[in-house]
Parts: C-alpha cells; structure tokens; sequence
C-alpha cells in the first residue's frame, strides 16, 4: 500500500484555539447549507447524497482525529443515516492518510533512545496501515521475530485538548440557548467520548489489554492475539508480535483459501459471547480492519486500544439469560442487562421495556434487518422525547460491536443465525461448568420453556394480554386535546423563533464586518463564528415551519 503525505492543517504545531473554532464552524456551516439547497431543490436521489457523503468525509479527514473517530461511530449507525453516508464513512478507516516516514523513524528512535539499525535487521519504512491516531509499520528483529511498531502522530493530546474545548462551548452554547437540549446530557456523552479518546493514545494501556485479552483467550487456539515487546514499547510506541490474515470480510480470499465460512462465524460470534459474558471485558470497536482470519481459520485480534470492562455472568445466570431470550421473557433479559451495569435503572422502565420487547421480536431467529428499525423510529424518537435516558457508555460500545459483527456474519453468510452461531459457545459452558449445578439449571429452564409453549394462549388471548400490559404499563394514552389550536400554536412559536434566530443572526453580521477592519478583529472571527451558528438555529427553524406546513395542508 502506497501512502503520500498530504498537507494536513491540523497537524500544524501551531494551531490555535480560535482558527479551529472557525474551521468546525465553518465546515458545518457549509454541510448545512449545501443539505439546505438539496432540499429546496429537490436533489435527494442516491447520487447527490454519495456526492454530499464523499464531501463530509474529506472534511472530517481534514478536521482530524476527534472527527474522523465521530464519523467511524457514525458508520455503524444505519439506523440513523443513510446508507449512502454509511457506505462512505465506512471507508475512513482506509482513508486516514499516513504522516512522513523520517518522522515515524525519528519518532521511534527518540522515544526508544537508540538508532533504528542496533533494534531491527530490517525495517519497512512504508507503512502497511494509517489509521487516524498513527501508522503501523512491519520490522524483523535482531533475534530474527517478526513485528509490528505502531507509531502515534504528534500532538495528539494537545490537539484533542483544542476539540475538548470548542465541542464544550458549542454544547454549553446548546444548552443555554435551546430548550429541552439540557435533559440530553451531552457534556457526560462528550466527556466519556474524550475519555475514551485519551485513553487510546496511551500505548502502555494498550500493552496491557492486549496482554489481558491473551491471556484470556490463551486456552482457545481459534482465537489468537499478539505479543507485546515491552523492552520496545512506549506511552507513544507500541511494538506487537506480526501476525499476519485475510481480512475477515475478504469473502473471495477465505473461499480461495478453503476456510469454511460457517465454523469462521461461530468463532466469532462466540469469541465476542465470552469476551463479554464470561470475561466482562470486549473489544468494543471490531471492525473488518481489527480482525483477521489465519489460514487454519483462527481469527486474529489486533487493535486493544479501546476495550471496555462490564460485570461478567456467572454459568447459570448465561444459561437462564439464554433460556430467557428464547422465551422472549423481556423482564429476565432486562434485569441481566442491568445487573451487568448496561443499563441504568429508572422510576419508569417502559419505554426500555417496549424496545427490548422488539429487538427479541424481530431478531431472535434471524439477522438483523436494519429496515425493521423504520417499523420502531417514530415511536423511538417520541419516546426519547417525553422520557430522555442516557445509556451507559459500555451499551453503546455493544451495540456498536454487535452490529458489525452482525454485517460482518452477513457477507459471509446471508442466512446466518445468531442464536445457532452461539451454540458452541452454550455447549462449552455446561461441559466446563459445575455440571451438576448446570445440569439443573438446564433442565428446570428446559421444563419452563417447553411448559410455556403448551400452555401458549391463543392468538386472541395473546393480543388481550398483550394489550392490557400495554395499558397498565401506560404505553397506551388517550388524550383529547384540539389539534387545530395546538397546530397554530406550534406554527406560532417556531415562526417566532425565526424571527428571534434571524434578527441575531443579522446583528452578529453586521458587528462582525464593522470589526474586521479594526484592532479588534479577532472580536469579528468569533462574531462570524457565531453568525455561521446563529444561521444554523434559523435554517432548522424555516425548514421545520416550512414541513410544518407543507404536511398539515
């Protein structure tokens, strides 16, 4: 693979707090209003919207790390984006672009206090991947091992510090300006998103899990990660034993390679089963350029920099979770998730309830249809509406997870079926457990199970249980109310708050021109900066009134 180094401002040593102020707002400003003239010109064919993904995409690289990392989270989102948007900020791990090789090499002979020549008989100076916190380049050893140096871009902290602080102020911006934006709690998102941040670019943290996850792993053969070489590994270097596999979503190359598909699946769907349930510590972001397939069909593990720990299950409480999923007994499923700190508890739980319930409905015996999320979306957005929580951080790093592993299973197999792929995994637990314990288990979940599906009531009686849950769980409302005065109002208040967006706009504009020439004109960036926000608030505030009335005609 072949890497040129392009001219990356935000590498720059020199960049200051208010230039990357401007250049965030700048670029969204611009994305709005480019989705904006889409809309008013009725530009919403699958063409225009790859054109408009390729365009975030290159700004996100050009904003750097932080943004690169939002966009990689936002690939594994279809549920909320397009799938044209998914398809181009699903190649930004392939497109992060390496930095300069004499930087790499000074970087590694400065933190390790030698020259490259007395560490490595040979030493690749190309690198064979970039990814957004550094590069990776191969090197043989003076022992003659084969390794990998993964190699940190400078000024990472320093940089993450500058986008710690703008994300702030447009949050706390948020917050004073629109109602209801506080109920959200986005300054805990952020900062658990820097925390994760930080945490990545400490390469001795990232030692550590992988030796962990080894460790973990040591008595399953099918699953393999790498060695760490401490004696050559850094806060900023991290040297890891080379294994090197097929991409594990390289169909083609695996059939080539006669690796069955089926066995490669359950590996590692039940890989990822264990990392969670048994040892209560996962890789959280496994994507197709994080796992890799050996020729005897083990799956390779690389990237441990960002790992998540939650309470691990015992065997029978796997068991009866299991036997839980297959009753569809939301309540049992919702009190392990929550025993397992990946929900937290509230006064009401009904809202979770409902979307548990269909997840367990819709997927249980098949892949994931993402389109099924359309049957869910409105209920999901009233819901968050009237009655906002905030998952912990450890859930959405699952969900993350699951669902792409879940599309990876998919290439590979379209009929795949996650409980079947999970069967060795239930099977290992009850031959390396308590048997007697287990055994019990098993046979008192069986009886229960089979009990239940005799004395299944009928389609009629289940509607009525089904509906008198819902009622006594208050999913159901019956409200009165006067939709035409409640229309007016709405319309009333959302052209009122036009009027307010576009008069501040004006008046940000127009000081900011007066001051552009004056002494104080860094006053005027920061009053653009805040005109470009400003015309934000009022291009949502039109569109909004405009759909208003367009749908209510």
């Amino acid at each position: 693979m072949k890497f040129t180094e392009p001219n990356i401002s935000w590498e720059r040593s020199s960049y200051s707090p208010l230039k990357r102020q401007w250049q965030i707002f700048n670029i969204a400003f611009r994305f709005t209003f480019y989705l904006l003239q889409d809309f008013c010109f009725r530009k919403n064919s699958s063409f225009q919207r790859h054109k408009r993904a390729k365009w975030l995409v290159d700004k996100l690289i050009e904003l750097g790390p932080t943004f690169i990392k939002i966009g990689q989270a936002l690939s594994t989102r279809p549920d909320l984006i397009p799938v044209e948007y998914i398809t181009e900020l699903s190649k930004l791990q392939d497109r992060v672009p390496a930095f300069a090789s004499e930087e790499a090499i000074a970087l590694i002979e400065a933190e390790l206090n030698t020259s490259i020549y007395s560490i490595y008989q040979e030493f690749e100076p190309i690198p064979i991947a970039a990814a957004s916190l550094g590069q990776v380049h191969w090197a043989r050893l003076r022992t003659g091992e084969e390794v990998v140096i993964k190699v940190q871009r400078k000024g990472l902290d320093k940089l993450f510090n500058l986008d710690f602080q703008v994300l702030k102020q447009i949050i706390n911006l948020g917050n004073r300006i629109l109602p209801g934006f506080k109920k959200y709690e986005l300054k805990l998102v952020y900062q658990e998103f820097f925390e994760l941040l930080f945490s990545e670019i400490d390469y001795i943290n990232e030692g550590k899990n992988a030796e962990r996850f080894r460790n973990n792993f040591h008595n399953y053969p099918k699953v393999v990660a790498p060695k760490v070489y401490w004696q050559y590994t850094t806060a900023t270097i991290l040297t890891l034993e080379y294994l090197p596999g097929i991409k594990i979503n390289d169909k083609e190359a695996l059939q080539k390679k006669a690796i069955a598909l089926k066995p490669l699946i359950e590996t590692g769907i039940c890989s990822y089963l264990k990392q969670l349930l048994e040892d209560g510590f996962f890789q959280t972001d496994p994507h197709p350029g994080n796992m890799a397939v050996r020729d005897d069909g083990a799956i390779i593990f690389y990237d441990f920099g960002t790992m998540a720990e939650v309470k691990g299950l015992a065997q029978e409480q796997m068991v009866q979770t299991f036997f839980a999923i297959l009753r569809k007994d939301t309540d049992k499923v919702l009190d392990m998730l929550i025993y397992m700190g990946l929900i937290e508890r509230m006064t009401d739980m009904s809202a979770v309830k409902r979307l548990i319930s269909f997840l367990l409905e819709k997927f249980r015996d098949k892949p994931i249809d993402v389109n099924a999320f359309q049957e869910i979306s409105t209920e999901i957005y009233v819901m968050f509406e009237q009655q906002p929580f905030r998952l912990p951080p450890q859930m959405t790093f699952i969900v993350k997870a699951l669902t792409t592993l879940d599309g990876i299973a998919r290439n590979l197999d379209p009929e795949y079926n996650l409980m079947a792929a999970s069967q060795p995994f239930i099977k290992n637990i009850i031959r390396s457990g308590n048997q007697g314990n287990l055994l019990v288990t098993v046979f008192n979940q069986t009886k229960i199970f089979i009990k239940e599906k005799i004395n299944k009531p009928s389609s009629l009686e289940s509607f009525m249980q089904e509906f008198q849950a819902k009622l006594d769980g208050g999913e159901l409302q019956l409200r009165v109310r006067s939709l035409e005065n409640e229309r007016m109002f709405k319309n009333i208040y959302l052209a009122l708050k036009s009027i307010l967006y576009g008069s501040l706009m004006g008046f940000s504009l127009l000081n900011a021109i007066l001051l552009v020439s004056t002494i104080y004109s860094q006053w005027a960036v920061i009053l653009f900066g805040l005109t470009g926000l400003f015309s934000l608030f009022f291009i949502r505030s039109i569109i909004t009134l405009t759909l208003q009335e367009r749908f209510l005609k």
